[in-house]
């Protein structure tokens, strides 16, 4: 369970988060949505531990991130930031093989290559497996972070704008990854989306922010309407339906 409490993040006089009060409980998706600069992307880096929080806290599990050992923390929740820039030259291997760390301290086991060699095929990425990071395309480079957060194996997963960078395959692929997390390995995942249609399409739960609060939390169907997409991003849009789930026509907005 992530619990959120009383969250507050200020740069100055200005406050980018404002978050009294959100339980991410269960396996399932939920999906983080708003305009630029709405807190999504704060409100995940604080709950991963990569942002220090004006005040209030984040529990995972009962742990407070803030004070918790960084082993212990790294064993429960895995989070995929938004910009990923390594000083050191790694194959795709070496960095998927850093997502066991916490367990293997650099020791793999055989379990440890089995988790390894699953997030590789999962992604598609054993044939560049052996190239460094800088020799691949900017997507290619993405699948592997977003694999090394899948072979870290923790219940809770956070993902920054995890689609950032591939095209409509590698997009569609990845989703459709987050939901075998999901569905058949039981996590909880958190996940930052700009395309509020691949929000609809595929999250449990869409939790849409402004300008650093809350504003819906709920079902796709409850959550993404004509009033509170106004609300969201300051566009009146047509919000119709295709297979039971909401369909934002915003390239149609006057």
């Amino acid at each position: 369970m992530i619990e959120v409490r009383s969250l507050v993040k200020r740069y100055g006089d200005t406050t980018v988060l404002d978050c009294p009060d959100l339980t991410l409980d269960g396996a399932g998706v939920t999906a983080l949505v708003g305009a630029n600069g709405a807190g999504k992307s704060t409100l995940l880096t604080i709950a991963g531990r990569l942002l220090e929080p004006t005040s209030g806290t984040v529990l995972v599990d009962g742990h407070d991130v803030t004070t918790a050992p960084s082993r212990e923390l790294a064993a429960r929740v895995a989070i995929l930031r938004q910009e990923n820039n390594l000083a050191v030259r790694l194959t795709v291997r070496e960095l998927v093989e850093f997502g066991r760390f916490p367990y293997s301290q650099g020791r793999l086991t055989d379990d440890d290559h089995r988790l390894v060699d699953r997030a590789l095929d999962t992604l598609e990425l054993h044939e560049f497996a052996a190239r460094r990071l800088d020799e691949l395309s900017g997507g290619q480079r993405q699948r592997a972070f977003i694999a090394a957060v899948v072979a870290q194996d923790t219940d809770h997963v956070l993902l920054d704008e995890p689609l950032n960078n591939l095209d409509l395959r590698h997009a569609a692929q990845s989703m459709a990854m987050i939901r075998r997390l999901a569905d058949e390995f039981g996590k909880t995942v958190v996940v930052v989306l700009h395309d509020i249609n691949v929000a609809a399409h595929h999250a449990d739960r869409i939790v849409a922010m402004r300008s650093g609060r809350v504003v819906a939390d709920g079902e796709p169907s409850t959550v993404i309407d004509e009033p509170t997409m106004r609300e969201v991003f300051g566009l009146d849009v047509e919000v119709t339906e295709h297979h039971g789930r909401p369909v934002v026509l915003h390239f149609l907005a006057s």
